[in-house]
């Protein structure tokens, strides 16, 4: 009556060996160390600069405990934070402004623990330290910038329509068209209203001067904030992601406004400077008519001609390109690597939109024969990636930059181009720094509450329920090593509610366990052998427990659509704990109880404090 199959003993002993080989990890705790990871994307993190890092740091005098390469950075391990701090000076010093030097926390746990993935819990901000920001988007500079982008739409539709204009120009929110004619007005409206529906259109005559002023339809300035915003924080987290800063938290907060939380940061100047990196993309010609050796070393020595910029390919050939740009990275849709169909090397394929696609067949079409420079701009520094010659009109929206291109370099630059500028201009409005002693007080504290809670849970239970209340606290300990091996499994991010969900966790899973023991101690009341009270102790609660678990977590997944930042962490591990704990105090307790007490076929009594019976009346 009281025996499982083998099957559920080996699932419970599995269970119980996965818990602990992925909590093990958070108890190794973190040590300091550096991150160097490359800015520009012709630079890669490789053996070379493992060695270079390695050899700065020994003869800067500091004991390295280990040096370690990822796909997007190298890694120092250092034995303290006053050495972590003098690290980063040596390397700054020595690598220059093309790496970025971060501060940063390793776990120390083994690395077969890591083969196997199990690795620790993420800590948030208030844990582990950091940085926080709250930035601004700049609304008005986002429609400005749409306005300015649709007078370029307009002078690109008028100029293939052949329809003459006397003058295009942005006078704030609004494009004002100028004609001498009002038939020319009256065809070009009608274009115009039919290419972009997205323009409220008006129309005036002046002293014989016919103008068309286009403004944003409020509908269409919705969007166009929202787009920005939404472009803003992808492009955060693509630059923040592409730098390999462990586990940051990018949210939006009202209509206008980005938080940004990046745990384990010390450095506040480097994440300023890790959250200002973009990269865009222009496409310029190239002043092929001044481009002869003694006019380039005239530019070089810092006479440019006048109309020109002066560029470097990445061989350091210099080019001289025309400051009039014909596209930009805005007509971007994607942009993914790739290899040339012809010579097989990386290269990058891009996709324009509608009105991107146009203007570069236009170009094409109008400088046969003539070079092309494509630019990429990253950190206020331009590079000639390519400068092909154009051979013939190319259409269909489909650009390919390659030459002299790593097969990773092809995919940092596709990356830059996906992430793309800020769609409009942030300011950090709030600024606020945790130091790691502060976060570590946390924890301590956090902890603490949640270990005097669970010896509190187990004094009351195990005086009140005698063995079978050492059972119960043995399932609620199991029950605290899967919840922590889930949000190990997860790489969840524990944060301050996260540990109260934990806490809370307890209270509600030693809330199943009291129920069948008062449904046990209910059976023995009524007469039933310990056998008979055993099982239906436990069959005839679940029930019970099935009801008020199901609804709990109803409310825990609420929390969690409805909530956000700290709430949804703190609903996270609240699921999570009803779920394990529906799993320890059934399974767990059951297993243990039925190994104690099923194998013995005379069972004269449980030891489950005293059963209170009812006294009999006269």
């Amino acid at each position: 009556m009281n025996r499982y199959p083998l099957w559920k003993y080996l699932l419970i002993v599995a269970a119980v060996v996965t818990g602990l080989l992925y909590t093990i990890p958070n108890f190794y705790g973190e040590v300091p160390a550096v991150q160097v990871s490359p800015l520009r994307s012709n630079l890669k993190a490789d053996a070379a600069l493992m060695a270079r890092v390695e050899e700065t740091v020994k003869k800067a005098g500091l004991a390295v405990e280990g040096v370690a390469l990822d796909a997007t950075s190298v890694k120092a391990r250092l034995s303290s934070t006053e050495d972590q701090l003098k690290a980063k000076d040596a390397l700054q010093a020595a690598l220059g402004e093309d790496y970025v030097v971060a501060l940063n926390l390793l776990s120390r746990s083994p690395q077969w623990l890591a083969s196997i993935g199990a690795l620790p819990m993420y800590l948030g901000l208030d844990l582990r330290g950091g940085v926080h920001f709250l930035m601004q988007v700049d609304m008005k500079a986002a429609l400005t910038k749409k306005v300015e982008t649709y007078a370029n739409d307009i002078r690109g539709t008028l100029r293939e329509q052949r329809i003459q204009y006397s003058g295009i120009a942005r006078e704030g929110q609004a494009v004002t068209v100028r004609f001498r004619e009002a038939a020319l007005r009256d065809k070009a409206l009608a274009r115009i209203t039919k290419e972009m529906p997205d323009l409220e259109l008006k129309t005036a005559d002046d002293a014989g001067e016919y103008r068309i002023t286009g403004t944003l339809k409020v509908e269409a300035q919705r969007r166009t904030q929202e787009f920005a915003l939404q472009q803003n924080i992808n492009t955060l987290r693509n630059r923040i992601n592409e730098l390999g800063v462990a586990e940051p938290i990018i949210q939006q907060q009202g209509a206008d406004r980005v938080v940004v939380q990046l745990p384990g940061v010390q450095d506040t100047a480097k994440a300023k400077d890790i959250l200002g990196r973009t990269a865009t993309l222009e496409v310029r010609m190239v002043d092929d008519e001044r481009m002869d050796p003694g006019v380039l070393e005239q530019a070089r020595a810092g006479q440019v001609p006048f109309g020109t910029e002066l560029y470097f390919e990445r061989n350091g050939q210099p080019v001289l390109v025309k400051k009039q740009v014909v596209l930009t990275g805005e007509r971007i849709n994607d942009a993914q690597p790739g290899f040339d169909g012809q010579t097989g090397e990386p290269a990058v394929h891009i996709n324009l939109d509608g009105a991107g696609a146009r203007i570069f067949q236009q170009v094409t079409r109008e400088n046969i024969g003539k070079r092309m420079a494509i630019l990429l701009f990253e950190r206020g520094k331009g590079e000639v990636v390519t400068a092909p010659v154009i051979r013939s009109e190319i259409g269909g929206g489909r650009v390919q930059i390659s030459g002299r291109m790593t097969t990773r370099e092809a995919q940092d630059v596709s990356l830059l181009l996906r992430a793309g500028a800020l769609a409009a201009p942030m300011e950090i409005i709030e600024e606020r720094t945790v130091g790691p002693s502060l976060g570590a007080e946390n924890i301590k504290i956090g902890f603490q509450s949640m270990w005097m809670g669970f010896a509190a849970i187990a004094v009351f239970m195990i005086a009140y329920y005698a063995l079978i209340g050492v059972i119960s606290v043995i399932a609620l300990g199991a029950n605290l090593l899967f919840l922590i091996a889930l949000l190990s499994m997860l790489q969840a991010t524990l944060t301050l509610p996260g540990i109260a969900a934990i806490a809370l966790a307890l209270g509600m899973a030693i809330d199943a366990n009291v129920l069948i023991n008062e449904r046990i101690r209910e059976e023995l009341r009524n007469g039933n052998t310990p056998h008979a009270a055993l099982h239906s102790g436990y069959e005839r609660a679940w029930a019970t427990i099935l009801d008020s678990n199901v609804t709990t977590l109803i409310a825990g997944i609420a929390l969690f659509a409805f909530g956000s930042g700290p709430v949804r962490g703190f609903a996270v591990v609240h699921c999570l704990g009803i779920l394990t704990s529906m799993f320890s105090a059934v399974m767990v307790s059951r297993a243990m109880v039925n190994l104690w007490y099923g194998g013995r076929r005379k069972l004269d009594k449980i030891s489950i404090g005293q059963v209170w019976k009812p006294t009999s009346q006269a």
